[in-house]
């Protein structure tokens, strides 16, 4: 799983993707001040035999790709996103305009990674090119940004620090097997939402 951010915290990207025996799942989101969420969910994917992190289905490519063991990772993505102004919906039935997305973007590390429960974490910046059907390219050069690799098959959501602020950029998944992600954008990069009540 890779995320990134612009230091203002008005742009914020997700891309990710599980392997869970023959199958897999692929998420996605940009979140940009002014404009709608972007959300990409794909849960049941077939694994090809030869490039595991290669994912392809009705109208998706996406891919993660080592270039460099824990130093280079490409990360692209070509579908369409649903554009959903509210982004409580993407935790329902996704009901969004479809909107075409691509992202083409290259993430170097820049910390050694630091083990986590069932994996590891690792600081780094991304740079490169997000396109947005009907809106000018968003060019990101070396913005703060993370990533996670975990194993096994029980992982559940993520689990992030609680936002203490955040921008009110959201970008919320629930995935198949019923755990949920509520990620916001703050300065410090991605939080998750703090349960309200």
């Amino acid at each position: 799983m890779f995320a990134a951010w612009t230091p203002n915290a008005d742009v914020g990207l997700i891309s990710a993707h599980r392997l869970i025996g023959r199958r897999a799942w692929y998420w996605a989101a940009l979140v940009q001040a002014g404009h709608p969420l972007l959300h990409i969910g794909e849960w049941d994917v077939s694994v090809r035999d030869h490039d595991p992190m290669i994912v392809k289905a009705h109208a998706l490519w996406a891919e993660h790709t080592i270039d460099a063991p824990m130093e280079q990772w490409s990360i692209g993505n070509e579908t369409y996103a649903a554009a959903l102004d509210d982004p409580d919906e993407a935790l329902q039935r996704v009901y969004g305009v479809p909107t075409a997305i691509a992202f083409d973007l290259e993430w170097y590390a820049t910390g050694a990674p630091s083990v986590i429960g069932n994996g590891y974490e690792q600081s780094g910046v991304v740079h490169g090119r997000i396109d947005v059907a009907d809106r000018p390219s968003l060019e990101v050069v070396e913005v703060p940004a993370w990533r996670w690799h975990r194993w096994g098959d029980m992982l559940g959501a993520l689990p992030l620090p609680n936002a203490r602020a955040h921008t009110g950029l959201r970008a919320p998944f629930r995935f198949p097997d019923g755990t949920v992600a509520d990620w916001v954008l703050t300065s410090s990069g991605w939080r998750s939402r703090p349960m309200s009540g």
